[in-house]
């Protein structure tokens, strides 16, 4: 199985390049063409959306490099210790709407800390993939097409956040706990 999703992977990408490529011949598209004119589109909404991201990537460095997230957890234990949530997970469960990267980076230094087969890198590893990157998506998608009023986006993408931590802490204690 694992020769089996080895190969998968190291195939999919040139097999589609090949693909797209032989279907734009078979249409007559010009493919170069249509390529450029998409790669154009691409750089004009990436200059739309640069302050966007510039302004939230500013921000979730100065919440963690102002100790406010360690005064933030400092405050959240007692509550923590109550619904038996890692503290070490926090960190995680509160970037993880704000960035993807960010989060990544912390759930690898979780996994790296507690090995992969540990409850919290477990718990890590669920959450990550349990939860989206919902400011970074309302910024990114709703600034690049011009939608200002993202309230009832907001609420339900930050509720769907909440829900993945919740279900992911419930579920790994579950199965692995």
């Amino acid at each position: 199985m694992y020769q089996w999703v080895t190969l998968v992977s190291l195939w999919a990408i040139p097999v589609l390049i090949v693909f797209v490529l032989l279907h734009g011949w078979r249409r007559q598209v010009p493919v170069y063409e249509a390529f450029v004119e998409g790669a154009k589109g691409g750089l004009g909404t990436t200059i739309r959306i640069l302050p966007h991201l510039i302004a939230m990537m500013v921000s979730v460095t100065m919440f963690r490099e102002s100790g406010a997230l360690d005064l933030l957890l400092a405050g959240l234990k007692p509550l923590l210790d109550l619904l038996h949530f890692p503290e070490e997970l926090v960190p995680l469960a509160l970037l993880r709407p704000l960035t993807g990267t960010g989060s990544l980076a912390i759930a690898t230094d979780l996994i790296a800390q507690y090995g992969p087969d540990s409850f919290l890198g477990r718990l890590a590893a669920t959450m990550q993939g349990s939860t989206d990157t919902t400011l970074y998506v309302l910024t990114v998608y709703f600034g690049a097409v011009g939608i200002r009023n993202s309230g009832y986006a907001l609420k339900v993408g930050l509720w769907s956040d909440l829900a993945g931590v919740i279900f992911s802490l419930l579920v790994v204690s579950y199965v692995f706990g």
